[in-house]
């Protein structure tokens, strides 16, 4: 099984879940990890390591091969050095909404230089929507008051 946590436009519902994840995925949890997240003025987002929360999924695929696609989709290329990439393929831990480590899990990040160069803005609320899903969001934190 791969674990891979999503952020951005892999979310269920937003615009690349359907094409890359939605057939494949055997199990999909709102989550967080560390980081600092940021929006893209093309209309996605981009996160770094950090310690603040990201907000997302955690979602299992059974089959290894998804990796393949979401390397395609995100530009990343493990043989090319990490300034050659769009994102970076990388393993960090990943919490339930109750802070309960889930498991270790892939995530894709990029470079702070690449997000300044990018003008990407901070989103110091840890939660990134292209579908201005802010009802989900709401809920999203409600629940993981609760």
């Amino acid at each position: 099984m791969v674990k891979v946590f999503v952020y951005g436009t892999l979310k269920p519902g937003e615009a690349n879940y359907q094409k890359y994840c939605a057939f494949q995925v055997v199990d999909a949890k709102k989550a967080y990890t560390f980081g600092k997240l940021f929006a893209l003025p093309m209309g996605y987002p981009a996160m770094t390591l950090g310690d603040s929360l990201v907000y997302g999924y955690l979602l299992t695929f059974l089959d290894s091969t998804v990796l393949n696609n979401l390397d395609i989709l995100e530009d990343y290329q493990p043989s090319r050095q990490m300034s050659e990439n769009l994102y970076n393929r990388q393993e960090v831990e990943i919490y339930d909404l109750q802070g309960r480590s889930l498991s270790i899990a892939w995530v894709y990040l990029m470079t702070p230089n690449q997000i300044t160069q990018l003008k990407g803005s901070l989103q110091r609320d840890g939660w990134w929507s292209g579908c201005g899903l802010r009802v989900e969001h709401s809920l999203f934190l409600h629940q993981e008051r609760s």
